[in-house]
C-alpha cells in the first residue's frame, strides 16, 4: 500500500488564536533575550536567560530535547548558521549572534522565530548581509498568499539575495508549524523542480489557515556547509559569515499575518 502523504494543516478559530498567542510570546522572548546580548556574556548565559523568560510565561522550550537537542534556544555565532548550542564561548564586539527561540504554550501550540543580532559595531559588509537576509524574509512573506504555489514563496529568497553575491543554505529549510515544531510543508529558500521531486517536497498551493515558519539562511560565501563534532552546530564550509531570520506567518484570505511580530532591524 502506498504511503499516505501528509498534508499541511489548515488552522482556524481557536487554533489560530492559540498560535497567535504562542507567536507573540516567542517574539517577546526573542526581543528580551536579544537585548540581553552584549560583549562579555557567554552564549550559555543568553540561552539560560531565554529559558528563564520562557518559564516566566508558563511555557517550555520547543527545542530542548527535540531529537536530543541539548539547548533551550539555538544560538549560533558568525560562521555558525543554525543549531548552535549555548556554551562558555564569550560574545565579543563585532560578533553576529543568531538567536532562534521556539516555545510551547500550556495549550500545546508552538511559536518559532529568529533573528541575527550585531554585537556592537560590525562592518558595513556584515551589515549588508544581515540587511539583505531580513529583506529576503519579508519578500518571501509577501508571497504567502492564497493561490500562490509554494515554489513562488521559496524561490523568492534566492532570487532576492543572489544578485548581491550571496548564497542560500539548501540542506536546512523552513516548515509548517502548529502542534508540532516541524509540520508540512517543507519550505526551502530556493526552488528547483527536479531537486524538489527528488527530495519529495511537493509544490503545494498556499491556502488560508496554513501556518508557515519562513526562515532564510543566507551565506556571504559558499552554500556548502559542515556539521561540527557536537552533531548539531552547522557552519559555513569556508567559515564566511552567515545570517538567519525567521517569522511564523499565517496565510489568510488577504494579507499574510506575521504571528511573531517585531520591528524590522534594517529599514
Amino acid at each position: 500500500m502506498a504511503k499516505r502523504k501528509r498534508r499541511p494543516h489548515l488552522r482556524s478559530g481557536a487554533e489560530v488564536d492559540g498560535l497567535r498567542e504562542a507567536g507573540h510570546l516567542a517574539a517577546e522572548v526573542l526581543r528580551l533575550a536579544s537585548d540581553f546580548i552584549e560583549p562579555g556574556k557567554t552564549t550559555k548565559e543568553v540561552d539560560e536567560y531565554a529559558g528563564k523568560l520562557i518559564a516566566e510565561r508558563g511555557c517550555t522550550s520547543a527545542f530542548l530535547g527535540y531529537r536530543g537537542f541539548p539547548g533551550i534556544t539555538c544560538i549560533s555565532m558568525n560562521e555558525e548558521i543554525v543549531h548552535g548550542i549555548g556554551s562558555d564561548r564569550v560574545i565579543t564586539a563585532g560578533d553576529v549572534v543568531k538567536l532562534d527561540v521556539g516555545l510551547l504554550t500550556p495549550d500545546r501550540w508552538i511559536g518559532d522565530n529568529a533573528k541575527s543580532i550585531p554585537v556592537g559595531e560590525i562592518s558595513a559588509v556584515d551589515q549588508e548581509l544581515l540587511r539583505r537576509t531580513e529583506e529576503s524574509l519579508y519578500a518571501a512573506i509577501e508571497k504567502a498568499r492564497p493561490g500562490n504555489p509554494l515554489s513562488v514563496l521559496c524561490g523568492s529568497v534566492e532570487a532576492y539575495v543572489a544578485p548581491y553575491g550571496y548564497t542560500v543554505v539548501k540542506e536546512f529549510v523552513g516548515h509548517g508549524v502548529g502542534r508540532d515544531l516541524h509540520e508540512e510543508p517543507q519550505i526551502p529558500n530556493y526552488w528547483d523542480k527536479a531537486e524538489m521531486r527528488h527530495r519529495r517536497f511537493p509544490d503545494v498551493e498556499l491556502k488560508p489557515g496554513m501556518v508557515l515558519a519562513i526562515e532564510p539562511m543566507v551565506n556571504a560565501g559558499t552554500e556548502e556547509i559542515e556539521v561540527l563534532s557536537d552533531n548539531w552546530t552547522v557552519i559555513t564550509r569556508d567559515k564566511a559569515l552567515s545570517s538567519h531570520y525567521e517569522h511564523t506567518v499565517l496565510v489568510t484570505e488577504g494579507d499574510p499575518e506575521i504571528l511573531t511580530p517585531r520591528e524590522r532591524m534594517w529599514v
